[in-house]
């Protein structure tokens, strides 16, 4: 039986997509097989690769997006456990199998994650498991800290999409990822229900994956982000952890707004709003089956959030200083009357 199914997704020109494929199928330690979904290559890319018995692509004929694509992936998948690696991702040849190692000997560990290097400067973290803020914000962990600083083990809030690996039968527990996020947060919603399931996450130091990673921000992924963001807190925080945080949410939607609509982008964030009081019903639907599955509440969970932003990141005008500071000392409060029954 195959140890290790590993989906990967290829869309646009996809310059990696060789070296990412030849990456997985060079793994050492471990009987994988790659599902590769092509959602919309333009380019020879899915065409030139050479074959392998190991290698299955699936066409679906439109774009599924990164969830749909990799829920079509796991569907095909015949592994005991389950994997992305990014189509311009580079594995490290045992990275794999030290993943699914780290999860055979660690039952209590949902997902594995690797340290995600920049392909041009592997000494460099481009993420190593990514944060999760009181307002819904998220970004790659660690970025731009020294490679060499990153522990054997960590329990980041999430892990990133770009290479991570958990077992089969978990990743059908969870029914996967929401198709309705289409791509963006979706690695941060799975290792959230991972934690509300009652285990953790973990991200191996010296399981590494060199990524060819650019920075975008263009107004659709904004659109994306911003969306999802909304959709986790709405379904993933119980109503109590919501109203705690109804105020600098709201204030902080205002602000984004003003922003979004200096920025260039504002038809796109005023779009998200649109979609999430359309799909009400879907909100309901997915909002209960998250809150009836999980088995731990959000107050063992809130010690996971931050209420630092990473001003590499996400850099602030000097004018907002005093108003993050408000926050922290908002959130200081606010944790502690919702842990309040944890310490009685």
């Amino acid at each position: 039986m195959t140890d290790l199914s590993i989906v990967m997704l290829a869309y646009g020109e996809e310059p990696y997509l060789a070296e990412a494929v030849a990456s997985v199928l060079g793994s050492t330690g471990v009987d994988l097989e790659l599902v590769l979904v092509d959602n919309g290559t333009t380019s020879d890319a899915v065409a030139a690769l050479p074959a392998d018995p190991r290698l299955t692509v699936l066409t679906p004929g439109t774009n599924l997006g990164f969830t749909g694509g990799v829920n079509l992936g796991a569907e095909h998948a015949r592994g005991s456990y389950l994997g992305t690696v990014n189509s311009d991702a580079i594995v490290d040849p045992g990275t794999l199998a030290q993943l699914v190692d780290h999860l055979a000997a660690h039952p209590g560990v949902g997902i594995a994650g690797a340290t995600i290097v920049l392909a041009d400067d592997p000494d460099t973290i481009n993420s190593a498991g990514n944060p999760l803020h009181v307002l819904g914000l998220s970004w790659a962990g660690e970025m731009g800290r020294p490679a060499s600083g990153v522990p054997a083990v960590s329990a980041p809030t999430s892990v990133s999409g770009a290479t991570m690996v958990l077992r089969r039968d978990l990743w059908t527990e969870l029914g996967g990822f929401p198709l309705e996020f289409f791509a963006y947060f979706e690695d941060m919603e799975l290792s959230w229900r991972v934690r509300q399931a009652g285990l953790t996450v973990h991200v191996l130091g010296t399981a590494r994956a060199r990524h060819h990673y650019e920075f975008s921000r263009s107004p659709l992924k904004m659109y994306l982000i911003e969306r999802n963001r909304w959709l986790l807190l709405l379904t993933c925080f119980e109503r109590r952890t919501l109203a705690a945080l109804a105020l600098p949410l709201l204030a902080f939607e205002l602000a984004i707004g003003l922003v979004a609509a200096l920025q260039g982008w504002g038809r796109q964030k005023a779009a998200g709003w649109h979609w999430i009081l359309t799909h009400r019903r879907w909100l309901g639907e997915r909002r209960a089956l998250v809150q009836r599955t999980r088995t731990v509440p959000d107050a063992e969970l809130v010690g996971l959030l931050t209420d630092t932003f990473d001003p590499a990141q996400t850099p602030l005008p000097s004018a907002a200083a005093p108003l993050e500071h408000l926050m922290r000392a908002y959130w200081w409060l606010a944790s502690r009357i919702l842990t309040r029954k944890l310490h009685r």
